[in-house]
């Protein structure tokens, strides 16, 4: 017998071999049917997977993350098994789950897919779901692996099979297909009620452009019809949000070819936006005691080298940039912390002056794949809202705690309210992939995770997240669509004071290291804006909005009550235009809706009798008559309001 432990702590016993299949069915049939897979000991497996020794188990459904991660990549095999169908001598490359879905990555030889034919895929991969095939793991030798794949032409599997260890390689087979695979699956191809092909992509094999390009075919699959008539409702309405959509309605920014792709051009009212933000962020800044600092876009490759970052991000770096002097480097920077250590270590520091905040709006370079860039999301150039606190070990909790306070009240601010604090850690199964003594990992990860329950954050516990050089806390915020972005990140690093041996004097007056804490709640001012834009369909928040008024006179007879109006506004600091184009009221209200300005201000004969504007409110309609006066103390609450100010 074996002792199965339940996430609620009951314990269970079993005969050794058992399934959580098994377990789910001796809990109720109900619950095995939604079973998709398993958690045992912290490692997903098969439902129907023998279990030989006694384990934690937790049951997956459609309810859980890595149920949902099972459910597509089980999908992703019953694709390949529809295009092998349709299109005999096809060669596969990978098909993972991705967050919403999946792909394969497929060798048509010369033929090109073509959207069309995306109805005849699906029709064939819906005829096979039904069959209900069982998804069945054989473990193989590496030699029947080769010769099998030998058999099928396949190179992209072979290429696979050579860096396999022998004695660790899966096969996993539902009705006439086979793919090499270490799982999991769902126990079978039942559960999938409704399938759609979304996209058809180029995609270098293993993402290097010496290689031959593949066909990336994306799609998704629900266990009801409704839920994926439901999530292309969904998809629709983000392509009306798409930051790159209304990035050129608005004008808030652009990309030229003549500069560069993924180098973002900011026009005057995206500039705004970018400018307000950091103005936000500034006067955080004051009220918090950081001290601003301004570093220079470019640094000799020796600093990149001894914090580890030319190691790290020299592959996805511009390159070098070379000096007439011999042996001489210079890179753009990818970070702005080595730059903010060099100043630390300007002049020598008490523990007194502890905790020392250096913040800076520091543009950083890393050169993406051109087919991996997205917008502002995925770009070349990026402004980080970056800080970095140099403190006593005994300071770090409670300087963690006042960061998480920071970025909770800019993502209140701005209207994201539900999100999750991922603890993201290090993989303990692969530690060079890190920086760092493993003493001081423990706690750094130690002093993230006590910080959290302090302040009783939800949280998900990630591991082979972390910065390379230290663990980091990430802040996934669901938009209004429900998609999850990661925004703010705080990290805490032992690493690199020791790399650049930075030191303080102590209250014993011996020479001490200090901790470094790296912060930044936007991330990056870049992919901030995007996932705003796309969060609020560019209805931006009033404080943030590049053009919050719009005065429309009704007729030329009142353009000078108009630019009265106009600068005495302005003069409050409430921005926007005057639209004093020969059309008719209608119109430039239309207009001024389609802008999304918040506040369209209607003046005539009446208003300017009553020295009075006549007020509408984007997608509210009318607000009647107020003073100027009257207005700008509503605006001034308004504001108040959206930050969270008395």
């Amino acid at each position: 017998m074996i002792k199965i432990t339940l996430p609620d702590g009951t314990v269970r016993e079993y005969t050794k071999g058992a399934t959580a299949m098994d377990i789910a069915l001796s809990i109720s049939e109900g619950l095995a049917r939604n079973v998709l897979a398993a958690k045992v000991n912290s490692e997903v497996w098969d439902a129907t997977r023998p279990i030989e020794n006694d384990a934690k188990v937790q049951l997956l459904t459609w309810n859980d993350s890595e149920g949902k991660s099972t459910y597509w990549h089980s999908s992703a095999h019953l694709l390949a098994e529809a295009l092998e169908a349709l299109y005999p001598n096809v060669k596969f490359g990978i098909g993972p789950a991705i967050e919403n879905g999946f792909y394969y990555d497929v060798d048509f030889g010369d033929k090109s897919l073509s959207v069309e034919e995306f109805k005849a895929i699906e029709d064939k991969f819906m005829e096979l779901a039904k069959l209900k095939n069982a998804f069945q793991r054989t473990a193989v030798s590496k030699a029947e692996a080769i010769a099998y794949f030998t058999e099928k032409n396949d190179p992209y599997k072979l290429e696979l099979i050579d860096g396999l260890e022998d004695g660790k390689i899966t096969f996993y087979t539902q009705g006439n297909f086979v793919d090499l695979c270490r799982g999991p699956h769902i126990p079978d191809t039942g559960s999938i009620k409704a399938v759609k092909l979304l996209n058809v992509a180029g995609a270098y094999w293993r993402g290097d452009d010496n290689n031959k390009q593949l066909t990336r075919i994306y799609g998704i699959t629900f266990p009801k019809q409704k839920e994926l008539t439901d999530y292309l409702t969904l998809l629709e309405e983000a392509k009306k949000r798409d930051h790159r959509k209304l990035g050129r309605e608005l004008e808030l920014f652009m990309f030229s070819e003549m500069v560069g792709g993924g180098l973002p051009l900011w026009l005057p009212k995206g500039n705004m936006v970018r400018e307000r933000l950091m103005t936000f962020m500034k006067k955080l800044l004051v009220q918090n005691q950081y001290q601003l600092v301004a570093t220079p876009h470019i640094g000799n490759s020796v600093l990149y080298k001894t914090s580890g970052h030319y190691e790290k991000y020299g592959k996805d770096s511009f390159q070098p940039i070379r000096t007439p002097n011999e042996d001489e480097e210079f890179m753009l920077k990818p970070m702005n912390c080595p730059h903010h250590i060099e100043i630390y270590k300007f002049k020598p520091h008490s523990y007194k002056e502890l905790p020392i905040r250096y913040a800076e709006f520091g543009t950083v370079y890393r050169y993406e794949q051109s087919g991996e860039l997205h917008g502002l999301t995925r770009v070349r150039g990026f402004t980080q809202d970056d800080a970095h606190i140099f403190c006593a070990p005994d300071q770090v909790q409670e300087e963690f705690m006042k960061l998480i306070d920071l970025v909770l009240f800019v993502f209140r601010a701005l209207g994201f309210t539900d999100y999750t604090a991922q603890i993201s850690l290090r993989d303990p199964e692969n530690k060079a992939k890190y920086i760092g003594t493993d003493d001081n990992w423990e706690k750094a990860e130690k002093a993230i995770i006590d910080a959290s329950i302090a302040k009783g954050l939800t949280t998900v516990t990630e591991l082979g997240e972390a910065a390379f050089y230290g663990p980091k806390l990430d802040f996934m915020v669901k938009d209004a669509l429900g998609r999850k972005w990661q925004l703010g990140t705080i990290q805490v690093d032992y690493t690199l004071p020791e790399k650049f041996k930075l030191e303080y004097i102590g209250s014993d007056n011996q020479k001490h290291r200090p901790v470094m804490i790296h912060r930044a709640p936007f991330g990056s001012l870049e992919r901030f804006i995007a996932v705003l834009t796309e969060h609020c369909a560019g209805n931006f928040p009033l404080w943030l909005s590049p053009e919050q008024i719009a005065v429309l006179p009704i007729s030329e007879k009142y353009h000078d009550y108009a630019q009265k109006i106009f600068k005495d506004l302005e003069g409050a600091d409430i921005l926007g235009s005057i639209d004093d184009r020969d059309e008719k009221i209608g119109r430039k209200i239309r207009d001024a809706e389609v802008k999304k300005v918040p506040f369209m201000l209607i003046v005539g004969e009446k208003e300017q009798e009553d020295n009075t504007v006549s007020i509408r409110r984007h997608g509210q309609g009318d607000m009647g008559s107020m003073s100027i006066e009257a207005f700008k103390t509503f605006f001034s609450k308004e504001i108040q309001e959206e930050l969270g100010e008395k």
